[in-house]
């Protein structure tokens, strides 16, 4: 099992990324995908991801509205488009798969920084 994010980068407020995160040793119908982010001296934090049992999507609070989570079952990866993006959102941002209620995952990739300036 393998999962690589990419598409991190630097912007200014107002902007906007599109992660993506590739998967392979695994198809996205048999584990679910979420993308965590983790900013410096904070806990890390369930962004956005699909559920297991239904594919419906789960946002944070604080990402409502302005990051949309989708997939591509043809490539096995799973996106997440990041509209007006904040300063609060420069963290290094992760995917992982199973997840465990958004809160945590079996397998991750490695971290793609996003820094937002004000």
């Amino acid at each position: 099992v393998q999962l690589q994010a990419s598409g991190g980068g630097s912007v200014q407020a107002g902007g906007s990324l599109r992660l993506s995160c590739a998967a392979s040793g695994f198809t996205l119908d048999e584990f679910a995908i979420g993308w965590f982010r983790r900013a410096p001296g904070k806990e890390r934090e369930g962004v956005s991801c699909f559920s297991s049992s239904n594919g419906s999507t789960y946002y944070a609070d604080s990402v409502k509205g302005r990051f949309t989570i989708s997939r591509d079952n043809a490539k096995n990866t799973v996106y997440l488009q990041m509209n007006s993006l904040k300063p609060e959102d420069t963290a290094v941002y992760s995917c992982a798969a199973p997840h465990y209620y958004c809160s945590g995952g079996l397998y991750w990739g490695k971290g793609t920084q996003v820094t937002v300036s004000s």
